[in-house]
């Protein structure tokens, strides 16, 4: 009798626990066989610009996951892409995750080395379309598959400006830029050149008070003065040789340290959204494919989010605006904030950049410059 209670005893508590894993979501018995999986894979291994290294090495994801090891390869996009490309032709598979701009990750795209990253997707607060701005997920791609795209920040042109020469306030329209009397005091990155711009010349060329004709007398009619040394370009700036910079870097970080320079605000005719160096991609044929799953989810979820906020907010540049709205911006930089009633132009337009260095180059010819 006794064993006959035991035996019942046994199967009533098997019943029991099978109903009861019957009773989690399909997602989690899904994300629970996934981690199992990661910890067998061991690590996850990212390439990402190094911009946004700070994020990968502040030691969050090791806290959430420690059985998992995070591997970082950081670096320029140009860098980084010859050392994958490279890899990949040597069929060495080394990568799991990719996280650079636009335009290297529709490279790897068009190379065929990128699975969809939207099957990937599987915690509710990552799938829920209402943690994000405008309800909706973001990619860069006509499929909507593979570039997932995680900030949208305002882009206010990034000109910057010596403050022992310049008055702001007498710019409240980008085309006071044009005025006659700052020709040849003006400085630009060349823009022809992979690197800092490329958002803030699409928004130019795609607002519809500045267009391709404000492009055109920017690099035609105002005497501009190209650098490609990126310390050259502040250098000149900060030591008066020009009042005025498109797109010189690292001019925050001047300020602070007491340099003649700082960057000019919004103007009249709105801002741009840019999603610098944000678009997330999975590697085809990754060597740890679990691992790689719970990474890109755990990072697109509210933890992840306000991880990435607040490592960036501790660097030289600030904190980008990520499009996830359920969390806090104070790490923001404000000059990133989306703020409402602004007209905003979304410049990952990128498809339109080829055009737009041809404009650049025909205005350069007509000013006689190269």
């Amino acid at each position: 009798m006794s064993h006959w209670i035991i035996g019942s005893l046994i199967c009533t508590l098997l019943v029991a626990g099978a109903e009861a894993a019957e009773t989690k979501p399909g997602w989690q018995q899904q994300w629970e066989k996934i981690i199992q999986g990661a910890k067998k894979d061991g690590q996850v291994t990212v390439y990402v610009h190094s911009t946004y290294a700070p994020v990968l090495t502040s030691g969050a994801f090791e806290k959430a996951f420690p059985d998992i090891k995070l591997s970082v390869v950081s670096g320029v996009e140009n860098d980084l892409e010859r050392r994958f490309t490279a890899e990949r032709r040597a069929e060495k598979y080394l990568a799991d995750v990719f996280m650079v701009g636009v335009l290297r990750s529709n490279d790897f795209k068009q190379a065929k080395y990128l699975d969809p990253i939207k099957p990937v997707l599987l915690l509710p607060e990552v799938v829920d379309e209402s943690k994000w701005w405008q309800g909706k997920h973001y990619y860069s791609d006509p499929e909507k598959q593979y570039l997932f795209r995680y900030v949208a920040s305002a882009q206010i042109g990034q000109i910057s400006y010596n403050t022992q020469l310049i008055q702001p306030k007498e710019f409240t329209s980008f085309w006071d830029f044009l005025n006659p009397k700052w020709k040849g005091k003006i400085l630009a990155r060349d823009i022809r050149l992979p690197g800092t711009g490329g958002s803030a010349i699409r928004l130019f060329y795609f607002s519809p008070e500045m267009g391709p004709g404000f492009v055109r007398k920017l690099f035609a009619e105002t005497d501009i003065t190209l650098f490609r040394d990126r310390r050259q370009g502040l250098d000149w700036l900060a030591a008066g040789k020009y009042s005025i910079c498109f797109w010189c870097e690292g001019v925050e970080k001047a300020n602070s340290q007491g340099l003649a320079v700082d960057m000019f605000g919004r103007m009249k005719e709105g801002a741009g959204l840019s999603a610098g160096q944000a678009i997330l991609t999975l590697v085809n044929q990754a060597p740890h494919p679990n691992a790689a799953r719970v990474f890109i989810n755990w990072f697109l979820s509210r933890d992840g989010q306000l991880n990435f906020q607040k490592a960036l907010g501790k660097a030289d540049e600030g904190s980008p605006d990520s499009l996830r709205i359920d969390i806090p911006k104070d790490d923001v930089d404000p000059k990133s904030r989306r703020v409402d009633g602004v007209k905003y132009v979304d410049t990952e337009q990128w498809q339109a950049m080829k055009s737009i260095l041809t404009l650049v180059d025909e205005a350069l010819a007509q000013a006689g410059r190269k």
